[in-house]
């Protein structure tokens, strides 16, 4: 018995569709889940063929389903890009422009500042001044 621990055992693909349109209806799944096929002319057929050859949305279908359900959720797994799914990405860093600097001397820092000086200074003090009111 490989399959004891699997809440979705015994159930199809097609009635875990069926069951989340009666649910909430293709508008709400399609705001749930950020999926072409909710959105733009949605048909059980058309979801069931994108499901079957996409694993991530599969995934996400079925982990509503379980929820809707109230039924017990798998343990995290692991992405195709080493990630757990369950974890929130990371934000984006802010790639540098490749536009070239024209106004360095303007964005320099004086070097004549301590260390003393910067921890009492705010931040961005010597570009909006301090704020000694």
């Amino acid at each position: 018995m490989t399959q004891a621990n699997n809440p979705l055992h015994g159930i199809k693909l097609e009635t875990i569709v069926t069951s989340l349109v009666e649910k909430y209806g293709w508008e709400e799944l399609a705001s749930r889940i950020n999926i072409q096929c909710f959105k733009d002319n949605p048909s059980v057929k058309s979801t069931l063929k994108f499901l079957r050859k996409t694993p991530w949305a599969r995934d996400k279908v079925e982990y509503l389903y379980l929820k809707a359900n109230k039924l017990p959720l798998p343990p995290p797994k692991e992405d195709s890009r080493g990630a757990f799914t369950t974890k929130p990405r990371p934000s984006k860093a802010k790639v540098a422009s490749t536009r070239p600097a024209t106004h360095k001397a303007a964005t320099a820092k004086p070097s004549s500042s301590t260390a003393a000086e910067k921890s009492t200074t705010p931040v961005n003090a010597d570009i909006w001044g301090t704020n000694s009111n």
